[in-house]
């Protein structure tokens, strides 16, 4: 239960505090909830992980359909050498996902320490 409450808690306030901070804050916020619920470290990753790539993939997604797939075609021209938007979209919840994982991981080793 606490693994879900972290993970919607990561997506609240990462969503509200991208809109005024720079992008790395999802850090921050994923290291402080992780430290704040008392995760051990492989759910604090979880957590972290999974909140953010909702979050990212999520909000790529939309942004990707509403404008046709024209930046991520193009983009995955270059990266894949084929157009596979869907896989740009993954790309991003995977990076924003892997940020958020090690600080909440972090966070969660900072509270065992």
């Amino acid at each position: 239960m606490r693994l879900i409450s972290a993970i919607i808690t990561i997506i609240i306030l990462s969503a509200i505090l991208e809109n005024f901070l720079p992008w790395w804050i999802i850090a921050p916020v994923a290291f402080i909830v992780c430290y704040l619920f008392k995760l051990h470290w492989p759910k604090a990753f979880l957590a972290g992980f999974l909140g953010i790539f909702i979050l990212w993939a999520g909000t790529a997604f939309f942004i990707d359909r509403n404008n046709d797939h024209i930046l991520s075609d193009k983009l995955s021209v270059l990266f894949f050498k084929s157009v596979k938007p869907h896989m740009m979209v993954l790309m991003t919840g995977i990076i924003g996902g892997l940020v958020a994982g090690f600080a909440g991981m972090a966070g969660a080793l900072l509270r065992k320490k």
